[in-house]
């Protein structure tokens, strides 16, 4: 009964994150937030910070800061203005402020940065070694980027949470690996869900979702969590290298393919896709995935 319960607690408190990340545009009270958990709004702010770690007005404001990083980096036409607005805040100056405040320059002056040669201590930012990658992409290699259409797809997944880099492949090939071993799914598809953006997110905060495609009658175990990956458009680039490698390909997307593109993120999870031929060389690291991230027009 008591993994059953902690599973619970698991469900409703990702269920919680996933409605911020989605509605950072509107207020988010106490109330509202702790109607999405189904626990009491007197309870709910204590459990809210014994699981993450922060009030849920500090976290609030971390992610509305982090989601606005990511669309100055990501919107390159967007406003100032209509930025602050769509995570939350009521005016371009209140907003300014805040984000003075965490990355150490007003977002005009941060998004003109060229990130891959930025100061990482610039702002009280973190060097990515603690990630175990670099973020510096070879300028001369291209990005070749196709757009796809994907479906939704039912996905049992595993959390974890803490630096991208050794740990995290520790974690797939000690945890979730073991675990997929026991489900008798067959070859199928595989998945992992970035959840934050690890040049603008302290490591021990980064979330990550190792996960497998699942059939609608698979009922979670072990202590896997189910959820739908959303479909619809994305930009897909095809990647062959070890973990040291994949930071830079993601940022090769993000910085040189995205801002030329025509198009902007939207609030859906950049991925990983793992398809059932995919490979990985336990001698060398190497390891090949199609990294997915969703795109609307601008």
């Amino acid at each position: 009964m008591s993994n059953a319960s902690r599973r619970q607690y698991e469900v409703r408190m990702h269920r919680v994150q996933a409605y911020i990340d989605l509605h950072l545009d509107q207020p988010l009270d106490l109330e509202a937030v702790a109607a999405v958990a189904h626990f009491s709004p007197y309870h709910f702010h204590r459990l809210f910070l014994a699981w993450t770690g922060q009030t849920l007005g500090d976290y609030l404001a971390r992610r509305r800061l982090e989601k606005a990083a990511q669309r100055l980096r990501g919107q390159p036409d967007s406003t100032v203005l209509s930025i602050a607005l769509g995570v939350g805040y009521g005016s371009a100056e209140a907003f300014t402020r805040a984000f003075k405040a965490r990355f150490g320059l007003p977002p005009t002056q941060w998004r003109k940065l060229d990130q891959a040669d930025s100061n990482p201590d610039q702002g009280g930012a973190w060097s990515n070694d603690e990630h175990g990658f670099s973020r510096n992409p070879d300028e001369g290699d291209p990005v070749n980027v196709r757009l796809i259409d994907r479906p939704p797809v039912r996905m049992g997944y595993l959390r974890y949470q803490g630096a991208y880099g050794p740990a995290l492949g520790r974690f797939w090939a000690e945890t979730f690996n073991p675990w997929l071993a026991t489900q008798n799914l067959g070859p199928v598809a595989r998945f992992g869900i970035g959840h934050d953006d690890p040049s603008l997110v302290p490591p021990e905060q980064c979330r990550y979702d190792c996960g497998v495609a699942v059939p609608d009658d698979w009922v979670p175990n072990g202590g896997a969590l189910v959820t739908e990956l959303p479909g619809g458009r994305y930009a897909a680039l095809d990647f062959e290298g070890t973990a040291a490698d994949i930071g830079a390909a993601w940022q090769a997307m993000m910085g040189r393919w995205l801002p030329s593109s025509g198009l902007q993120l939207d609030a859906r999870p950049c991925f990983e896709h793992y398809r059932p031929a995919s490979r990985f060389d336990y001698q060398t690291g190497v390891f090949d995935c199609e990294l997915c991230i969703p795109v609307a027009p601008l």
